[in-house]
């Protein structure tokens, strides 16, 4: 089948291997950013059918939190299998529903898998601590306990990687998932929703432990205002954090927000170009520029930006933009028109503040019906109110500094705080920036994406503040217990006091 073969069939295809027979019709309009191809019509799912779902979770917690973790890593382990198993057809799904190239798409797959792995070590790992008490013939110590369910709402851009960060962790905390895809997206939610299944099949966990829940916004909102819920994960912009987080505390529930990132790289003088150039470009262009983590605006010292700008210039003129299932293709589409014009309205800005396009920023005549640009690089005179907001579009600006101080100001001098790195070979500026760096995630002499799964994923500001995948992020699923045991004969009290 080549490029241009039915993608509907195709669909149909990694679907049915992976076990999800397509029904016949319904109210969502599943397209494909490659061509416009229509992929499906699925029902969405009405309010009453999430109550379900989230009561059928509910339920499953009940019998899954008294499941010893490493009995309910067995479920990981599974998953983890059939994720091996059946890498390719997910692959396939993520870019014909987002439109990354094959190898990006088949790695957010492996992400999926390594995160399984982590998750399987962890449930036995969940470590409580045990600290000294001042009273003799006590035991004072922390324990940690299943949350109950966790209600993730993930974007188009990550439409897997992100849910198994979240549930392959929930699940050995003993945290049953309700999970809301992007509406752009449902396919490879119903892809994982199956091979869940069968795995909780194959080992004999309990029925009701995941449920995908199909629909707008109001489907988010049925989890964000659901008691049952006790975590919402959510992914998104920053406009959807600023209506999550208040509504879920007041009902005193736990958010975990992943919001938006405007990422930046510091170039020194001392950088070694040829890796800086090549960690700009995939930083920037990687996904036609719709990562959260993808490279917006470069810092660079005023004695090389002439040479920096070139050899990016350069390298873009090389980044092949089309249809992502064709050979050597790097930069596939947008994921819609409404993208294409947030691109175009912010470059028209960036002109009018006195910014200069050096190279893209272009649409790209494609067959079909699909919204390819090439990936801009504009100079820019400062850093104005276009450069300080974040489009989800390839648009990498640059910027210009005189001392690292200065570099490190403008770096943080943006709302957000997700990625951000620097290139040097200087080891005092990679300390001073590690230390000062205002972001969740802080790299030397790599890009701002590709994160890896062991350490936690995040960012601070308008970010969110949540962590998912490595580290101690397990503890965002799981409440604690301070617990002290007096196995002594005695009832002294603390801080000395007497009573009776």
């Amino acid at each position: 089948m080549n490029a241009t073969s039915d993608l509907r069939t195709r669909a149909a295809a990694a679907l049915g291997r992976c076990g999800v027979d397509l029904p016949d019709g319904g109210a969502l309009a599943v397209t494909s950013p490659v061509d416009g191809t229509e992929l499906a019509r699925l029902p969405l799912h009405s309010a009453e059918d999430v109550d379900v779902a989230i009561g059928h979770a509910a339920r499953a917690f009940e019998q899954w939190r008294d499941v010893p973790a490493p009995v309910r890593g067995r479920l990981v382990r599974r998953l983890g299998e059939l994720l091996v198993e059946h890498k390719s057809d997910l692959a396939e799904l993520v870019t014909l529903e987002v439109g990354k190239i094959p190898s990006e798409a088949a790695g957010e797959v492996q992400e999926m898998i390594d995160v399984c792995d982590f998750a399987v070590g962890l449930s036995r790992q969940l470590y409580g601590r045990t600290m000294p008490s001042e009273r003799p013939g006590h035991r004072l110590m922390e324990t940690w306990h299943p949350l109950g369910v966790v209600g993730v709402i993930s974007a188009f851009n990550f439409p897997v990687a992100v849910w198994s960060w979240n549930t392959a962790i929930a699940l050995v905390c003993g945290d049953p998932v309700v999970w809301k895809p992007s509406e752009t997206t449902p396919l490879t939610a119903l892809a994982c929703d199956a091979l869940l299944r069968r795995a909780a099949d194959d080992v004999g966990a309990p029925d009701g432990l995941h449920h995908v829940v199909l629909g707008d916004a109001t489907v988010g909102e049925s989890l964000v205002d659901d008691p049952r819920i006790a975590l919402v994960s959510a992914t998104g912009s920053v406009r959807m954090g600023r209506l999550v987080a208040p509504r879920v505390a007041a009902r005193f529930g736990r958010c975990l927000l992943e919001l938006g990132g405007n990422n930046a790289a510091i170039v020194t003088p001392s950088a070694d170009l040829d890796l800086t150039v090549r960690g700009v470009v995939f930083s920037a262009a990687g996904t036609a520029g719709q990562r959260c983590t993808t490279l917006r605006r470069l810092i660079v010292h005023r004695s090389i930006v002439d040479t920096v700008v070139e050899r990016i210039g350069k390298a873009y003129s090389g980044l092949r933009v089309g249809n992502p299932f064709d050979e050597g293709v790097l930069v596939g589409p947008l994921v819609s028109e409404k993208s294409y014009e947030a691109m175009r309205s912010a470059l028209d800005r960036a002109a009018a503040d006195g910014g200069v396009v050096v190279a893209g920023g272009e649409r790209v005549d494609v067959s079909g019906n699909g919204v390819y640009v090439s990936p801009a690089l504009v100079r820019m005179p400062g850093q104005t109110e276009v450069v300080q907001e974040e489009t989800f579009a390839p648009i990498l600006y640059v910027l210009t500094y005189d001392d690292l101080d200065e570099a490190i100001a403008l770096h943080n001098a943006v709302p957000q705080g997700l990625s951000s790195s620097i290139f040097t070979l200087d080891q005092r500026e990679a300390e001073q920036f590690l230390s000062r760096s205002d972001c969740g995630i802080a790299n030397v002499n790599i890009g701002t994406s590709g994160a890896e799964i062991g350490g936690a994923f995040g960012g601070e500001k308008e970010t969110g503040g949540g962590r998912e995948s490595g580290s101690d992020s397990w503890k965002a699923y799981m409440r604690r217990a301070t617990n002290t045991v007096n196995y002594s004969t005695e009832l002294p009290l603390a801080q000395g006091v007497e009573f009776g």
